[in-house]
C-alpha cells in the first residue's frame, strides 16, 4: 500500500469513519490471519446471576424476591438452557447461537483478586495480572506481540473514545471512535441541530413542541445513568449503539484480512437500584447487547466460524438483592464465549450453589474459574499459541483450564 493511501485510511479510522473497504484498498501484505478474536468488556460489573440465572436453585428466588427471573414458561421468564440455568429473556437474539452450539457460558468465573473497586478490577482484567498494579501493558497488546506473522498497526483495533488499557504497550495498535456513542447521534451533530433549530425554532406551530422534545431528550440522557454509573463506565458508551458498531466492525474485519483482533467496551451495568427482572433497567441494556452480538455473528458471515468472541466484566454482583431492588459489587460472574469453534450449548464452571456457606464472604458468588485460564484456552486452542508464547501473555497466570471450551 502506498504511504498516501495508508495515511488516508488512517485518517478515516481516527475520525471514526468505519467504512467497508474493498480488498483493493486494504490488500494484506502477508499471510492472512484467519483466526479472529473479539473481546467485549462490560464496564460497571454486569449481574451474571441474572444473565445466566440459576432458576433451578431453591435459594435463587429467596435471595432475589423482586429482581430474580421467573422460571421458563412464565411471563418474562428465563429462556431455558439446560433445565437448571436460564438465559435472560432480553437476550433472546442469542438463543439461536445457543441452539447451534456456538454460545457457551463459564459461570462462577472472574478475577481471584477480591477487589470491589471498579477501577482496580477493570485494570486487573485488562492487564491480566490480578493484584499487580505495576503492570504497564495490556494482555491483548502482549498477545498481538506474541502471535506469529507480520506486524501491522491494524492487526488489533480498539473501538471507543480513548485507547483502552488492554491495548496499551509496545506493539502497534489502532483505536477508532464509536459510531453510535453519545454525542454521535443524528441530532447531536452541530450542523444538524442548528438546521433543525432554524427550521422549527421560530415556528408558531412547532416551536414549543420542538423545544420540549429537545429538552426531554437531554433530560432522558442525563437521567439514564447515575454519577456512580458514569464513573464505573470509564468513558464506555451504553450498549444502545452497539448493533450499529457491530455491523461496521464485522464488515471492516471482512474487508481487511490483517485485522485479527478487536476490543469493544460498553457501559451501563452498575445496577445498584431499580435493576428489574425480566424487564427494566438491566433488560434495557441487555437487549442491544444481545442484538449487537447476534449482529456480529451474522455480519461476519463465514468468518464467524474462524472467530471467538469473549464477553467479560470486572466482577459480578451480590447474590442477594439490596434494599433498592438492585445489586451491589460482588465477586464471581459469568464469562461468555461465542464462535464457530466454541464447544457451545453448555454452561461450564464449578457451580457450588447459592447457599450461604457456599458464597464468597457469605454474600457473593465465588470465583471457581480464573478468567485468565479461560483466556489462556482461547489463545491456545483457538489462536494456536504455544506454551512459551502463552507465558509472555499471562506471565503469572494459572494456565489453561481443563474445561473443554473448544470442539
Amino acid at each position: 500500500m502506498q504511504r498516501r493511501h495508508f495515511l488516508q485510511s488512517s485518517m478515516l479510522l481516527t475520525a471514526g469513519l468505519i467504512l467497508p473497504l474493498g480488498s483493493h484498498a486494504w490488500a494484506a501484505t502477508g499471510a492472512p490471519a484467519d483466526r479472529k478474536l473479539i473481546v467485549v468488556m462490560l464496564r460497571g460489573a454486569i449481574d451474571g446471576l441474572n444473565v445466566v440465572a440459576p432458576y433451578g436453585d431453591a435459594d435463587y428466588r429467596q435471595l432475589r424476591p423482586t429482581i430474580g427471573l421467573a422460571p421458563p414458561g412464565q411471563e418474562n421468564g428465563a429462556i431455558n438452557l439446560d433445565g437448571y440455568f436460564g438465559l435472560h429473556p432480553a437476550l433472546q437474539d442469542l438463543q439461536p447461537l445457543w441452539e447451534e452450539k456456538k454460545l457457551a457460558f463459564i459461570h462462577a468465573s472472574g478475577s481471584p483478586d477480591p477487589s470491589r473497586s471498579h477501577f482496580d478490577a477493570q485494570d486487573y482484567l485488562e492487564t491480566g495480572t490480578p493484584g499487580n498494579k505495576r503492570t504497564r501493558d495490556g494482555w491483548m497488546n502482549r498477545l498481538v506481540a506474541a502471535l506469529p506473522g507480520e506486524a501491522s498497526p491494524v492487526r488489533v483495533l480498539g473501538v471507543g473514545a480513548v485507547m483502552p488499557r488492554i491495548l496499551s504497550g509496545r506493539a502497534a495498535t489502532t483505536n477508532i471512535a464509536n459510531l453510535a456513542a453519545p454525542g454521535n447521534g443524528f441530532l447531536d451533530k452541530p450542523q444538524i441541530s442548528d438546521a433543525f433549530d432554524a427550521m422549527y425554532g421560530n415556528s408558531e406551530r412547532f416551536a414549543t413542541v420542538y423545544q420540549d422534545a429537545r429538552a426531554a431528550r437531554r433530560e432522558i440522557a442525563a437521567a439514564s445513568m447515575s454519577e456512580e454509573m458514569r464513573k464505573a463506565n470509564g468513558g464506555a458508551p451504553l450498549p444502545n449503539g452497539f448493533p450499529r458498531d457491530a455491523t461496521q466492525l464485522a464488515r471492516l474485519m471482512r474487508s481487511d484480512a490483517r485485522i485479527q483482533m478487536a476490543f469493544v467496551a460498553l457501559g451501563g451495568w452498575d445496577t445498584h437500584a431499580n435493576q428489574g427482572a425480566g424487564k427494566g433497567q438491566l433488560a434495557n441494556r441487555l437487549a442491544p447487547l444481545g442484538e449487537g452480538l447476534a449482529t456480529l455473528a451474522r455480519e461476519l458471515g463465514p468468518l464467524f466460524d474462524q472467530t471467538t468472541i469473549v464477553v467479560m466484566s470486572e466482577f459480578g454482583r451480590t447474590a442477594k438483592e439490596n434494599g433498592n431492588q438492585g445489586t451491589d459489587h460482588g465477586h464471581g460472574n459469568a464469562m461468555w464465549l461465542l464462535g464457530g469453534r466454541v464447544n457451545g450449548g453448555k454452561v461450564y464452571g464449578e457451580w457450588q450453589g447459592l447457599a450461604s456457606k457456599q458464597l464468597h464472604e457469605a454474600r457473593d458468588l465465588p470465583v471457581t474459574t480464573d478468567f485468565r485460564s479461560v483466556l489462556a484456552q482461547v489463545t491456545e486452542r483457538h489462536l494456536l499459541l504455544n506454551d512459551r508464547r502463552l507465558n509472555q501473555v499471562f506471565p503469572a497466570g494459572p494456565g489453561s483450564t481443563s474445561l473443554r471450551l473448544f470442539a
